[in-house]
């Protein structure tokens, strides 16, 4: 068991970097996951665990998990309540934290997306939406996410806790833009989600494979090369007031639509 007391320690200060910054996080392909659970999921799902951080309390509280954890990991260190803060990306953290070597998952991808039903999203930024959807998608059987390069980091602190797990499970892939990737992949019948009067409700859709929905901005909707390059147009009819819908709800909504 090994025991880090410094601030300056070289492992702290990659994981504060690692909670701060997407860039470092795309530069090194390394994140964080913070939390029991999600940390036992990275394991179970075979994710690669460089380091393993874990407070005295958690660790005895949890001993039988931190074992596991620490014989997987590659590294593992206790350390103080006051480091394990300068680390967590939580307010009130369960001592548990995994800098976990970056997920690749284009090959998986490009095995099953001649079949299936695919979610793909056009530049969502807020990181609880993406955490959200991914969670939902991988519960319900989506068979992979297609995202914009300019959506949010999908290796955020935020969306990784927040897909309780389902970030290292479900098939994903980031492209340069959903338009470009339609247009390399016309086998997909396509769909965008859309608030629109000439679009098709989505109740009377039948979502044949393979196919892909496309959500978009929290604010904006989808651009319009999305729209275009996109086969057809659904809509979620609503009837009360609110022009839309929050993107992690209307994306839970396509989701059952499709695979139900």
């Amino acid at each position: 068991m090994l025991i880090l007391t410094s601030k300056d320690n070289g492992n702290i200060k990659n994981a504060v970097k690692l909670r701060k910054s997407a860039k470092y996080r795309r530069e090194f392909k390394m994140f964080i996951a913070e939390g029991l659970r999600v940390c036992y999921d990275a394991m179970l799902s075979n994710a690669v665990i460089d380091t393993l951080f874990v407070t005295e309390k958690a660790m005895n509280k949890h001993n039988d998990e931190y074992l596991k954890l620490s014989e997987y990991a590659d590294k593992s260190f206790v350390v103080s309540p006051e480091l394990f803060l300068m680390i967590s990306d939580t307010e009130n953290p369960q001592g548990f934290l995994c800098v976990i070597k970056a997920l690749d998952k284009t090959n998986q991808f490009d095995t099953i997306k001649n079949s299936g039903k695919f979610l793909a999203l056009d530049n969502v930024q807020d990181p609880n939406n993406l955490g959200t959807i991914l969670r939902t998608a991988e519960a319900f059987g989506i068979n992979g996410i297609i995202m914009s390069k300019d959506c949010c980091d999908i290796y955020s602190p935020k969306v990784v806790r927040g897909s309780m797990g389902a970030v290292f499970r479900i098939p994903f892939m980031i492209c340069e833009s959903i338009a470009d990737f339609l247009s390399a992949n016309p086998e997909l019948i396509s769909y965008a989600a859309v608030v629109s009067g000439d679009a098709k409700d989505i109740k009377a859709t039948a979502f044949n494979e393979p196919c892909v929905v496309v959500v978009g901005n929290e604010g904006n909707g989808l651009k319009e090369e999305t729209i275009s390059a996109c086969k057809s147009k659904i809509t979620i009819p609503m009837n009360g007031k609110a022009e839309s819908l929050n993107a992690s709800v209307a994306a839970s909504i396509i989701i059952w639509e499709m695979i139900k």
